[in-house]
């Protein structure tokens, strides 16, 4: 019988033995299989790169047509907006301007209404006064040169006798105010 139990043990390590090959050898097919692979990759990536070089300009001129469509078609829609901005504007400033015309002449009715009931006058009272004064003048300028060349030659020799007397009561009147003054002077010393 011990030589059956020695077959056994030595037929188990086989069968044992067995099993550890294919394993080791899968192991080994699977390193290789990964020594292939980065062999390949280092290979393929040369095309690779070369292809994704490629790829990479062709999207950067796509992105450079999209970008100059965008670009149109947003200044085409900003040129839009900024006109019916601009005319808006315009509208609403024409409306403002009209509406500060509106209150300057409501704000100059009503100091006008108050300067009238005032009794100061306007200045279209001022312009019809300046207009008949002037009417005035010329007619009063008009008169006199007619009446000047008949009322000169007798009229002169008065008035000039009237003026040598007209002067001797002026000097009166300058001599009555010193005295005047004098007294005044004279009375603040006693005061004190």
């Amino acid at each position: 019988m011990a030589k059956k139990t020695l077959k056994k043990k030595v037929m188990k390590k086989k069968v044992q033995a067995k099993p550890a090959a294919p394993v080791v050898d899968s192991a080994r097919e699977i390193w290789l299989a990964g020594l292939g692979a980065f062999s390949f990759a280092q290979n393929e990536s040369v095309k690779i790169i070369d292809q994704g070089n490629k790829l990479f300009e062709k999207l950067v001129s796509e992105g450079v047509k999209l970008e100059k469509k965008t670009r149109n078609v947003a200044e085409s829609a900003v040129g839009g907006i900024k006109g019916e901005v601009e005319s808006t504007v315009g509208a609403v400033r024409k409306q403002a301007v009209d509406n500060w015309d509106k209150l300057e002449t409501i704000f100059e009715n009503r100091v006008a209404r108050v300067l009238g009931q005032l009794g100061v006058p306007t200045a279209e009272d001022v312009n019809k006064l300046s207009a008949r004064v002037q009417t005035l003048a010329t007619k009063v300028t008009s008169m006199t040169q007619t009446a000047k060349p008949v009322a000169k030659k007798p009229a002169a020799k008065k008035p000039a006798a009237k003026k040598a007397t007209a002067k001797k009561p002026v000097a009166k009147k300058a001599a009555t105010k010193k005295p005047v003054a004098k007294k005044a002077a004279a009375k603040k010393p006693a005061a004190k």
